[in-house]
Order: C-alpha cells, then structure tokens, then sequence
C-alpha cells in the first residue's frame, strides 16, 4: 500500500477567500489527506435544527479540486452551546461530585441518551450528504476518546446505566453479592436499585465494583463509537477511523477498534516526554527535543493491533506543544524521524497537527507547518522532505516480527484499583519490557488478550496480564516458542478475587505464588547473578527449575521447558540479562544498540533511528542527531 502524509485543517478558521491558496499549498507540498470538521458542530447547525453546509461544501469541493482527499470528521466532541440548554444533565461529574461545565470540549457524559440521540442526529445528516462526495475518502469519529479524563463519570445518568449494565451482566442482585465478595463489610444489596459509584466511599470501595465500574465505563465509550459507525456505513464505503492517545488505558482500544477499519492515533513525542513518561531527569534531559526513543514506536505497534493491520497518525506534533508542562522547540530533522518512523511500523498515513498556527483561544500556543502569518514553520520543509523521499521509496508494508508483548486495557484498570504499592502501573510495566526488547534490536507485535493463535512467534512475553483469558491459556499451551509470564500475571479472577489454585497457575508449570511484596524505591531486592528487583517481588514455591534466585534464597526465575515466569520487576541490567537470555533460547539473533538509537524492519528494509543530540556511528555509516538510515533487506 502506497504510504502518504496529510494535514489537519480547519477552514472555519480561516477566510474562504484562503482557502483556494491552502489547498493549492498542502497539494504542491506533496500531502494527499486532509482532515476537516471534527469540531464544528456549531458551524453545521448554528441553532436546533438549522443546517449550515454550504461552507463546508464549499471546502470539500475546494479541497478536492486540489485533488486532496478528506477525513471528514463527527463533531461530537464539541456540542454547542444551545445543547446544554436542552440536555443540561447531560455534562460529565468528576471522582469529587462536581459537575464539569461547557467553555472547552469533550464536555458530555457517554452514557447519556438524549446526546446519544443528538449524536446519531447530526452524524446521519453528514453521512447522508457526504457518504457518496467523491472527494470525503475517509471518516473519523468523535475526536480522542478519554482526553482531559473525560470517560469515567459519577453523574446521575452514569449511575443509572451502570445498574442497568449490572442487572444485564448479573442478572440478580444475589449474584452480583456472590462476584463481588460483598459478604465483607456487610456490603451485600437486595437490589439493583442500591448499587451506587464506587467514588465518594469513606474508605477504597470493593474493587470488584470498581472493576465492573470500569468495564462498564469503556462499554459505553464503544456503544458511543458504534452508534456513528452503524449510521456512516449505511451511507459511505469509505474506511472510519478514530484518533487514539499515547499512554491512554481509561478504555478498552481493541473493543472500539472492532468497529472500526482503521486505527489512528494522535504522536506528540515532546508533549508526553515532559507530561506523560516515567523516567528520570537525565533521559527527559537527553531526549528533551527528540521524544523518548521507544515511546512512539510502543504506539505504532499498539494501534497496528488495534486496527488489525491498518493504521494512521492523525495528528503529529510538528512543532512545540502548548499543553504539556514544559514546551521545547523539536530538534531539526525529527518532524521527518517521527514520519519515517510510523512509515517502518506499517503506517498508511502520517497526517501532520496542524497546517497554520491559530492565533486565537486556547491551541493558539500550538505550532503547525505554517505560522499564524503563513509563513513556513521548520516542520514545512521537513514534511516536503518527506514527501519526495516516499515518492521515490512508497512502499513500506510491515514485517511480521518474532517477539510479541501482551497487552491489556483491563489489567491497567485492574492494578489502578489495587496496586499494592504506590509505584506500580501496569502500563509502565508493559512499556520497560517492551523498551527492552527494543534495546536489543528486536521488532515487536503487541498482541490482544484474547489471543488465540501464537504460532507465528518465536518468543511471547506477558508482564502483568491480572487474568489470562481461557483463549490465551489455550494458546500458552499449544505454543511452541518461548514464553516469559509475569510478573504478576494471572493474579486475579475475572471477578477481581484471588484464585485458588494461587497464581500464576500456568499450564505445565509448577509454581505457586505464596506472598507478594510491593517495595519503596530504595529498597531493591538483590539477585545472585547480579541485578535487582524494584517495585515489586514474589516469593515462589516451585518444583521448576530455578533460573534465578534473590539474595535471600528466593526463586526469582523458574522454567519448565518452552515456559518461563518471572517473580519480580527486573531494573533495567537484569530485564536485558534476562532477555537477552529468552532470546537465545529462542534462535533469534540479538543487536544491543547504542542508548538513543532504535531499529525497525520493514517488509523490504532495515530502519535506523537516531534519536540523539549527537552522531551515531553505526551500520557501516554516521547517522547524524535526528537522523533516519535505511538499507534494503
């Protein structure tokens, strides 16, 4: 498939009278897409009821003249102001009972019904006048799901479908007290109709209903999306995307993504360093102006699952940010790095956020490929850059890699609700093996939990996964590579309950979990071939074989042939020794690479990817601060 670039545009922004001189630009500059409409609701129905579409007619025709194709995005992320009027129970309540208010975005509650029905209303109307416009060659819908943590809700309307959802799931409030162990603290209910939010409880709530509060939670943000999706292909044939975040786990992105065609997400390298990344001073220091080196990467990866195949970069930083706590410059040549980098892990499109810097409200911080007066910004040239370069090298399908890492929505809620020790999060787990991995020159596939089939991979890892489904349990026993398990994995049930047989209760492998301990920061437990455990260890009672053991005589790796588990949170030294081992018992050859850079396969080439604020001599070549090398395979 042919790789491109695109732009996010907002002609209700700007003059119409620019609009010709924009397009003609974004078209001489090599872009093919252009994503309009994802925030103007009120300029598509200035009261109830009125539609406006001739300036947006006008846009798309004069777009597609250019031979530019659109993302015509749904404008639910922003409801007018005249809709609080008529639904005004329908804004979201924060975890402390206060109401957020209208003045930004995102500023509605999933569940609601009325906006529900206000949604489907206007998203009918775009599909039935654009669905067959043969210049709208592509959909997104809504606009970064959970942004400004705007999924979960504690307002009347969540609390009434909650017990709906409950009462689909448990069917009896008996029932629900037997899932929920409500034995404990008296906390049993007689009916569905007391059941309240787990927030506002004078101690931690039950984390089984937190659980379910959560699932319950991301179940509506995938009605929310399906609603739009079921109007637009009754109109359209064109593929619908939606816009992810970096870091995000407040819902499940697999569960939204089955409705969809492509998955997208939106890459602001320097904005999640400063925001988002756990590391120290010295690697935010390092990587200020590039981004951290396994971040994005982690991301492509992730959406490429989610999208079975096929996905985007919606929006990608091209200049400072104007959200995160401190907002650097990028250094010169990252623009095209970041591009480049997606095009290697099977991007169909990198689509650049934005085409001119607004000079007005709240993004106006925010830097695009123009300047507010028009003029190139430094991303421009960079973009253009690339655009010749894909035009001399348009292929770049992605390999089938040998590694996988499981991921899991629900295992992030899950230690979020009881993480044991204050540093412990499931995602920041996932990410340090995934960084591993990638420091030894590997590329990696990030797999769905419900996995069924590893037949393909040489070496699978599971850091974390709190349940294993009865489909990955299946596929651990039939797979015929290596497989590194925990730690902490398989830890609960599906109803939030310490399973007996105790964890991790993997197949043909004897090994019971008989205490846990969660650890400050500077108590790290040592281990005999050197190295440490932080955050986080298992005392083991086992008949494997021991790998590695504590200091203090406690197993800390065990096997049984193919399978391994992993009793503790390895620092960094161990996590390579430990993998580096796992890799060679799996025949796959292994390339630590220099701090900063990174390599990525494609179906056809081999990417390098300087991450540095200085030269890197590697691969027979100097690849210069911010700079990309490829060679054929």
């Amino acid at each position: 498939m042919k790789r491109t670039l695109g732009v996010c545009y907002y002609p209700e922004h700007w003059p119409e009278q620019q609009w010709e001189e924009d397009a003609a630009r974004m078209a001489a500059l090599g872009l093919t897409w252009v994503r309009i409409g994802e925030f103007a609701w009120a300029r598509m129905e200035p009261t109830p009821g009125t539609w406006d579409w001739d300036w947006l007619d006008r846009a798309i025709a004069t777009l597609g003249r250019h031979g530019l194709k659109v993302v015509l995005g749904t404008p639910t992320a922003t409801p007018p102001r005249w809709m609080i009027d008529r639904h005004p129970d329908m804004l979201a309540v924060d975890r402390d009972g206060r109401t957020r208010g209208f003045g930004s975005r995102r500023h509605y509650d999933f569940a609601h019904p009325g906006y529900r029905t206000e949604c489907a209303r206007i998203v009918t109307a775009m599909a039935e006048r654009y669905g067959q416009n043969p210049h709208v060659a592509a959909w997104q819908t809504d606009n970064e799901y959970a942004c400004h943590d705007t999924v979960l809700s504690y307002s009347p309307v969540a609390l009434t479908a909650f017990r709906n959802w409950l009462a689909q799931k448990y069917q009896s409030p008996q029932a629900l007290n037997r899932a929920w162990g409500n034995v404990f603290w008296s906390m049993d209910y007689a009916s569905f109709d007391e059941v309240g939010l787990p927030n506002l409880t004078v101690t931690e709530a039950n984390p089984s209903h937190w659980m379910d509060y959560r699932r319950f939670a991301s179940d509506m943000v995938v009605e929310f999306n399906r609603i739009q999706t079921d109007i637009i292909r009754k109109y359209s044939m064109a593929p619908i995307a939606h816009n992810y975040m970096g870091q995000i786990t407040d819902f499940d992105h697999f569960k939204v993504g089955a409705d969809l065609d492509i998955a997208s997400w939106d890459a602001y390298p320097l904005g999640f360093l400063s925001d988002r990344l756990t590391a120290d001073a010295d690697h935010k220091r390092r990587f200020v102006r590039q981004g951290d080196p396994d971040f994005q990467a982690f991301h492509h990866d992730l959406y490429r699952a989610v999208g079975r195949g096929r996905w985007w970069i919606m929006e990608q930083q091209p200049g400072p940010v104007n959200w995160a706590p401190y907002n650097p410059d990028p250094l010169p040549g990252m623009a095209r790095l970041w591009a480049w980098e997606a095009f290697a892990h099977g991007a169909e499109a990198v689509c650049y956020f934005r085409w001119r810097q607004a000079p007005f409200a709240q993004e106006q911080m925010h830097a695009g490929l123009l300047r507010p007066d028009s003029a190139p910004a430094p991303a421009f040239h960079e973009a253009e850059k690339v655009a010749r370069e894909l035009a001399e090298m348009p292929n770049q399908d992605s390999a089938k890699a040998p590694v996988a890492l499981v991921f899991d929505y629900e295992s992030a809620w899950a230690w979020q609700v009881q993480p044991q020790g204050r540093d412990f999060d499931y995602f920041r787990l996932a990410f340090h093996f995934y960084r591993g991995l990638r420091r030894l020159g590997q590329n990696v596939d990030i797999l769905p939990p419900d996995t069924t089939d590893l037949s393909a991979y040489s070496l699978v890892l599971a850091p974390g996964v709190a349940t294993l489904s009865p489909e990955l349990l299946t596929a651990l026993a039939a797979h015929q590579g290596h497989s590194l398990i925990g730690p902490r994995t398989n830890a609960k049930t599906a109803d939030f309950a310490t399973p007996v047989p105790l964890p991790p209760d993997l197949p043909g492998l004897s090994a019971t979990v008989a205490r846990v301990e969660s650890l400050p920061p500077d108590v790290p437990v040592p281990l005999q071939n050197g190295g440490q455990f932080l955050h986080w260890r298992e005392k083991l009672e086992t008949s494997a074989s021991v790998v590695e053991s504590s200091d203090d005589g406690w197993p800390a790796l065990v096997t049984n042939g193919r399978l391994s588990y992993l009793a503790g949170w390895p620092d960094d030294a161990t996590l390579d020794r430990l993998l580096t081992d796992a890799l060679t018992r799996a025949d796959l050859p292994i390339d630590p690479l220099p701090e900063g850079l990174r390599r990525r396969d494609s179906a056809t080439h081999r990417f390098w990817f300087n991450y540095n604020p200085v030269p890197v001599e590697w691969a027979g070549t100097t690849i210069p601060p911010a700079g990309v090398h490829w060679q054929k395979l």
